[in-house]
């Protein structure tokens, strides 16, 4: 399934049909006529998060420690500090009312230590107590990230998402 705006569909959907999906990242800025980049990522999901540990407390986005990266999300964002310095971090995008995508990053002295692990688990757990399911999404290619969604519960189920960020207004 390819989703795009409603004026594009039927020339996306000739080619998206017999394309391989490589094929299809190569040609989808021509396609939909937009200067950008098309991409893959893994999405998984979790109604179990791992028992790990929490690592975290959840602060308003625009508390002074939380790094700009995390800002965009609103909210409440999961982070682990070291005095009054940010060490790691999970924002959550409300996509909609049923899913809620989390996004980690940990700072590269702090890596290694597990922080990302239990961030998502901590964060998924609270996404289940929201009626909402955990969602996470990662480039093939980044395998701490991989690592990190497999250990809090999020196991590979196989699929997969095309993304296209454009580099035009």
């Amino acid at each position: 399934m390819v989703g795009v705006a409603p004026d594009l569909a039927e020339v996306v959907a000739k080619y998206a049909l017999d394309a391989d999906p490589d094929d299809l990242l190569g040609a989808l800025p021509g396609l939909i006529g937009r200067r950008g980049v098309a991409g893959r990522g893994v999405f998984r999901w979790s109604t179990s998060p791992a028992p790990l540990p929490d690592a975290g407390i959840w602060v308003p986005y625009d508390d002074p420690r939380v790094p700009e990266w995390l800002r965009p999300f609103g909210g409440e964002v999961l982070v682990v500090l070291d005095g009054d310095s940010y060490v790691a971090g999970v924002g959550v995008k409300r996509h909609d009312d049923a899913g809620h995508e989390l996004s980690v990053g940990t700072q590269e002295a702090a890596r290694g230590r597990g922080l990302a692990r239990r961030l998502v688990a901590q964060a998924a757990r609270r996404v289940l107590d929201e009626g909402a399911v955990p969602t996470y999404l990662h480039a093939p290619d980044n395998i701490p990230s991989a690592k990190a969604a497999e250990a809090a519960g999020f196991p590979d189920r196989g699929w997969s998402v095309i993304g296209f960020f454009p580099t035009d207004s």
